[in-house]
């Protein structure tokens, strides 16, 4: 079943999401409330959207800085509910996530919109379509579709991504849910600017989660992205404490991003807070966006970063987007007790596959991550899945 072939099909309106045809994708918005707004007009009252860290404060009319959330009539609605734009099946490496599920593919949704504004997104045709006038033909899908189309395509999971995923939070949950309950893991790709309230509502319907931590000033944020370090640091911890499976990613931008004593400090505190075997992928830039006119990332300069991280006590650091016989090197996982290779990958694909029962075959230490051949728990209750052998704290693994 491929739901990307059908963009024109439109479906039938769920009465209580769906106001008509030309009303596709409207639904009644979770994480809101009536706001104290004494300078506003009268009428309808203002609303405040706590989905993400900017807590926008929305009159009537006026939609939120993701641009997929508006306030209609003293009432916060989304705009996106099963409006997806893209829909594809990867590897599940390409989130990337490297201790979840090796070898297997994730089915990949999106809708449009994002609260960021990062002048370097490669994916900016459809995370900013709603500020910069864009737009896409995009095709409805019910949760339970998404969810079919997942399981026939052989998938183990569904990913969450290409823009920021909670933006489209309702309907997330509701697809996360069936998926769950068809034995499929869900798994987040994410700027981790969800407020706490985002995170507690997101956590009991998510396996794992891929977080960008862009990097480690909040200078740079503000300047970069147009939002705050603080909150993405919050909701690595919140993730993590809530059970979910974390990976971060460090998108190393010449002259942004790159700065060597900051890249200790980042390392250094994935270290100390989520725990030295959180799997942390340094990644290359390439030229993209607004960013045109900046340089790709040096090779030099993401292994500097890599060697930063490991001395910082990172056990699995994975340099991304260098190619060639270098990127097979550095994507293997290997046992942080005796230092055997565990998983061995070429690009986005594993090639050999020596761990077992989620433990190294030669010292026997467990490798923190999710395995095939983990049972999942709590399949139908909410409850996260299990994550296999090694996954505790310490160790940033479900516990």
């Amino acid at each position: 079943m491929n739901l990307r072939r059908r963009p024109d099909v439109r479906h039938a309106a769920a009465p209580t999401r769906h106001g008509g045809d030309d009303e596709r994708g409207v639904a009644p918005a979770i994480l809101w409330s009536a706001a104290d707004d004494p300078h506003a007009p009268p009428g309808p009252a203002s609303v405040r959207c706590v989905l993400c860290a900017h807590r926008c404060l929305l009159r009537p009319g006026r939609r939120g800085i993701c641009g997929v959330r508006e306030n209609r009539d003293g009432k916060l609605v989304t705009l996106v509910y099963g409006e997806l734009v893209a829909a594809h099946l990867d590897p599940i490496e390409k989130k990337p996530l490297f201790h979840v599920l090796p070898g297997t593919t994730s089915y990949s949704i999106a809708t449009v919109g994002c609260p960021f504004r990062c002048g370097f997104c490669q994916n900016w045709e459809i995370a900013q379509a709603p500020r910069e006038g864009l737009r896409h033909t995009t095709f409805h899908a019910e949760p339970d579709e998404v969810v079919a189309a997942a399981l026939s395509a052989g998938a183990g999971s569904i990913a969450y991504t290409y823009v920021e995923p909670t933006i489209f939070a309702e309907y997330l949950v509701d697809v996360a849910r069936l998926a769950r309950r068809a034995g499929l893991r869900n798994v987040l790709v994410t700027n981790g600017y969800g407020t706490p309230e985002a995170v507690a509502a997101l956590a009991p319907w998510i396996d794992a989660a891929n977080v960008d931590l862009k990097g480690f000033d909040d200078a740079t944020y503000r300047r970069i992205c147009g939002a705050r370090l603080a909150p993405v640091l919050e909701t690595l911890a919140g993730l993590r404490a809530a059970g979910v499976w974390v990976e971060v990613t460090t998108l190393l931008i010449p002259g942004h991003t790159d700065d060597p004593s900051g890249l200790r400090s980042l390392t250094g505190w994935i270290a100390r807070e989520l725990g030295p075997e959180t799997p942390w992928h340094v990644s290359r830039f390439f030229p993209a966006y607004r960013f045109g006119h900046v340089h790709p990332t040096p090779i030099a300069t993401i292994r500097g970063a890599a060697a930063i991280g490991r001395a910082a006590g990172l056990a699995h650091v994975y340099p991304g987007n260098i190619g060639g016989a270098a990127e097979r090197e550095d994507g293997a996982t290997r046992c942080a007790g005796c230092g055997a290779t565990l998983i061995a990958r070429s690009a986005y694909h594993v090639t050999e596959m020596r761990l077992r029962a989620g433990a190294c075959p030669v010292c026997r230490r467990p490798l923190p991550g999710i395995w095939a051949d983990a049972a999942m728990d709590g399949a139908t209750d909410g409850a996260p899945g299990g994550t296999g052998a090694g996954a505790g704290a310490g160790a940033g693994g479900r516990r």
